[in-house]
């Protein structure tokens, strides 16, 4: 079973670049079995696909948050990352990263989530 769990920085200044990774184990991130995926909540709002990157490194972003998000992978240490550029108090929220099956599409595993706050 694939675990994910997310680390960086729980405060980040406005203006500034929040940047997460997702650590993976217990499958590869090069297997073309799942989409690796960033997803954030806001508080009191509700879940907000931010991009993906698959297996074979491509990635996706959602139309909303393109200008100023960036998914890349370390394929060595079998983590994604997530750079979110220009942040405001608006991007305050609760990140996850999550597995979606590239047969079905569902959303398979989640981690535990990390709480950003953009604060100055």
């Amino acid at each position: 079973q694939v675990q994910l769990q997310e680390s960086g920085p729980g405060l980040v200044k406005p203006s500034q670049t929040l940047s997460l990774t997702c650590t993976v184990s217990g499958g590869s991130i090069t297997t073309n079995t799942y989409y690796w995926n960033w997803i954030r909540q806001p508080p009191g709002k509700g879940l907000e696909w931010m991009g993906a990157i698959d297996a074979s490194g491509t990635t996706y972003y959602s139309p909303s948050l393109k200008s100023r998000t960036s998914i890349s992978r370390d394929t060595s240490k079998n983590q994604f990352t997530l750079q979110l550029s220009s942040v405001t108090p608006e991007d305050t929220a609760m990140y996850y990263c999550a597995t979606r099956t590239v047969v079905h599409g569902h959303l398979a595993s989640w981690g535990q989530g990390t709480q950003v706050t953009v604060s100055s």
